[in-house]
């Protein structure tokens, strides 16, 4: 690391790099405190969420700062926007194994800028690290704000809901596929291209907060792949199931790649990294959400119904059970 390069000490990496985050926030007093102060809007509750994301695991290593810092907000945000959440703000702590130049430091904080400016969040504090030997890893805490009593949860679905997903599913996953070592073969650039950004940039889907709040009976995000997930929302509700495949959005790139390489044919139901919208939306105001949903540019899909039975059922086009081998993403491989 050339003399230029070399930072002055976590004071002055603080100040520089991160200080100017918080501007828009006076709570967070430019980081010269040890805590931040946050007052809720009247008549409003914090909805709070956590992430980790860590080299190796959630990202590769050698993936760009800029789309490592995206990454780690984005995929909270996505919790507070399942929530019918507005986002605030957030706390934001880094472990280095060894310390970080410059050029990498200012690519990172310009992602972070980059994901505040789009989710309509702030920095509000953090820490700062190092741990040799340890892969580097950020941890956000993020805030959001909800109308008192109205937080959107996973456990009050009821049976006869529909089941819609925004966005379109697998995208992510597959984009993983293309730039690993046993990568997507015969796939044009532009397909490639989007489908990677599909992983390294989730898009949190903020602006269905309003048809959320209005109209979802119970919500949560996809992240760990969708049938891992509805399996989670269908237990907090005590209830069942049944999805078509068939009725699984998928992006034109997505369905090509499927189309060239069978074999990544479930990863839009098992893949994870979607970080798209499940939401659970009574028969009567299926219309008015799908309206709603419309108004801001984000598409809903509805691809299955909630049953008394237990249990999470996936049909072919053909009408026959799809068994998975895995559901989907699990952190402690069980």
């Amino acid at each position: 690391m050339d003399e230029d390069d070399k930072l002055a000490g976590e004071d002055s990496l603080i100040q520089t790099y991160f200080a100017p985050l918080t501007s828009a926030f006076s709570g967070a007093y430019g980081l010269k405190e040890d805590c931040a102060a946050l007052t809720p809007e009247p008549g409003h509750d914090l909805v709070l969420t956590t992430d980790a994301i860590s080299e190796g695991i959630h990202f590769r290593p050698g993936d760009a700062p800029e789309d490592i810092a995206w990454r780690s907000v984005a995929v909270n945000v996505s919790d507070l926007a399942a929530k019918g959440a507005r986002p605030i703000g957030y706390l934001l702590s880094l472990a280095f194994p060894e310390l970080p130049d410059r050029d990498w430091l200012k690519r990172f904080t310009n992602g972070l800028r980059e994901a505040q400016d789009q989710f309509g969040i702030v920095l509000m504090g953090g820490d700062t690290d190092r741990r040799p030997g340890s892969p580097l890893s950020a941890t956000v805490m993020a805030v959001g704000s909800v109308p008192q009593g109205c937080m959107i949860r996973r456990g009050t679905a009821r049976p006869g809901d529909l089941i819609y997903v925004s966005g379109t599913l697998g995208d992510a996953a597959i984009g993983l596929r293309v730039s690993a070592s046993a990568p997507v073969t015969g796939l044009a650039d532009d397909d490639r291209a989007f489908l990677e950004k599909r992983y390294l940039r989730p898009q949190p889907r903020v602006a269905l907060r309003d048809a959320l709040l209005a109209h979802a009976r119970a919500a949560m995000d996809i992240s760990d792949g969708l049938a891992k997930d509805l399996g989670r929302l269908c237990n907090a509700s005590q209830l069942g199931a049944e999805i078509l495949s068939a009725s699984l959005p998928l992006s034109d790139p997505a369905r090509r790649a499927i189309e060239l390489h069978p074999e990544l044919a479930n990863l839009p139901l098992a893949g994870g990294d979607d970080y798209e919208i499940l939401a659970a939306i009574a028969p009567g105001q299926a219309s008015a959400f799908e309206a709603a949903a419309q108004s801001v540019s984000i598409p809903v899909t509805r691809i299955g119904i909630l049953r008394p039975e237990p249990g999470v059922r996936i049909f072919d086009a053909d009408g026959k059970l799809i068994s998975l081998r895995q559901s989907g993403y699990d952190h402690f491989g069980l």
